[in-house]
């Protein structure tokens, strides 16, 4: 174990989650909000694509997924061998309807086995009051389960999906988040949040971990990350750092990723990826 207590790994096999962890101080985690937000003072809200596999963007983000406060960590749950396969911004403005809707992030993602788990960074506070996440403990023991593509607007998901089962709020566990810390939990965890009525704005962003050994089986064509450890099944081509941030080269390499990505999550709906 490297960071994890015993009690946190039995946690996490157990109920699918674990938070909060501390990652970062607060000072550092406003320090990278600073960096988002000085990049969207010119250029607008992150939006589209460039809300996914941002760490290809920026560099500051391509130093966050290889955190070792966030690798040691994913290390306790995964193994030594550790790719990033994807990570995503979930900003939540003040006083908008956008929300998540309950889902396991399994249904589109092509990954097998499911040894999938997401660090969800904050980088602002996420509370109850802004739209914090909400876990439904053990469901991760569930198979896949049947879920259905609403491409509703104001849902923050790809596809707008949502699950095909009855879910008991009532057994909801809410993971509220400090700037700074983080919550683990595993791909087929039914999760999802509310929108945020409040003033302030809720910035998380969502980084999947896997093992080398995981393959991608819904796509011929894939890319991830190695951040820790060595790869010796090669199920994915290496991903290229950004030289800096939004530079020509790393858009380009950025668009050509994340359409071959967006193909898999996409397939069979006729549809482009949604902002």
């Amino acid at each position: 174990m490297k960071t994890l207590t015993e009690a946190a790994i039995r946690q996490y096999q157990e109920q699918g989650y674990y938070a909060p962890i501390r990652i970062m101080p607060r000072t550092e985690a406003d320090a990278l909000r600073a960096k988002l937000e000085a990049f969207e003072a010119g250029a607008g809200t992150l939006a589209g694509p460039l809300r996914h596999k941002s760490h290809l963007l920026f560099t500051w983000l391509n130093d966050l997924v290889r955190h070792p406060a966030i690798l040691d960590a994913v290390e306790d749950v995964i193994g030594p061998n550790i790719l990033c396969w994807g990570g995503s911004f979930f900003i939540k403005e003040p006083r908008h309807p956008g929300f998540v809707s309950w889902h396991q992030d399994s249904t589109y993602w092509g990954l097998d086995p499911a040894d999938v788990v997401t660090a969800w960074v904050a980088l602002s506070d996420s509370t109850p009051a802004n739209g914090a996440m909400r876990v439904i403990p053990g469901t991760h023991k569930l198979d896949q389960v049947p879920h259905q593509d609403t491409f509703r607007p104001e849902n923050l998901l790809s596809r707008g999906q949502e699950v095909m089962v009855e879910v008991d709020e009532r057994e909801a566990a809410m993971l509220p988040l400090a700037a700074g810390e983080m919550s683990l939990h595993h791909v087929r965890l039914i999760h999802g949040s509310d929108p945020n009525p409040s003033a302030l704005r809720r910035i998380g962003f969502a980084i999947r971990y896997i093992p080398t050994t995981v393959r991608q089986v819904a796509g011929s064509h894939d890319h991830a990350t190695l951040v820790r450890g060595e790869d010796r099944h090669g199920h994915f081509e290496p991903e290229q750092r950004p030289d800096a941030d939004m530079s020509p080269s790393a858009v380009a390499y950025h668009q050509m990723v994340t359409g071959a990505h967006a193909a898999i999550l996409m397939r069979e709906t006729g549809k482009q990826m949604r902002a």
